[in-house]
């Protein structure tokens, strides 16, 4: 591994709280692995956006106060992060600007124009369902403005499920989301049928 790349992961082991937020970074990467399988990218640029691109949601680097924190942007942050960070590492000068655009682009409401961007945004969207993608949501009930209950998680789940498959670019991305959106359908009914009366 490149002395950036241990950097990196030293940086983002360090910042990441609360601290299951450092295992969405290496699991994004190793998507992106197979994502852009058969594909032409840079993958310096695509390891540094998945390490980078989330470290405006960390506490210590995202504010506090529940206003301020409904109004952050935190892809804003992490594109202005992102360059300094990556000088320090050692990272080449040249690649910077392509690591900031993938960052810029990595959400589903955005469409990236280069291939590395197209490979986050795909591989993020992965993350989003299956086993993993509740996992994630679950554990932010009660901790995140968005999840003030279980209703609120399982509606935001719904959404992933109706929205995200669609979103996708990449044919690799639609072979490897098949079975995470046929997990997260049978999640969804087994809680429609065990929530009754209701969730809460």
């Amino acid at each position: 591994m490149s002395d950036f790349r241990r950097h990196i992961e030293a940086y983002i082991r360090r910042e990441a709280r609360p601290l299951d937020k450092f295992g969405h970074q290496p699991r994004l990467y190793a998507l992106t692995l197979r994502v852009g399988a058969g594909q032409t990218y840079d993958d310096d640029i695509v390891f540094a956006a998945a390490w980078l691109h989330d470290v405006g949601v960390f506490i210590g680097h995202r504010p506090e106060e529940p206003a301020a924190l409904a109004r952050w942007d935190s892809v804003a942050y992490a594109m202005e992060q992102a360059p300094p960070l990556l000088r320090d590492a050692g990272f080449p000068l040249q690649k910077i600007d392509a690591v900031v655009e993938a960052i810029r682009t990595h959400q589903p409401s955005a469409w990236p124009n280069a291939m590395e961007g197209t490979i986050l945004r795909d591989a993020d969207i992965l993350e989003q369902l299956g086993a993993v993608g509740i996992m994630r949501t679950v554990c932010k009930i009660g901790r995140d403005s968005r999840f003030p209950d279980f209703s609120a998680a399982a509606d935001y789940l719904r959404n992933a499920l109706a929205t995200l498959p669609g979103q996708i670019q990449l044919d690799a991305t639609r072979e490897l989301a098949k079975a995470k959106v046929e997990l997260l359908e049978r999640f969804l009914a087994g809680l429609e049928e065990e929530a009754k009366p209701g969730l809460y």
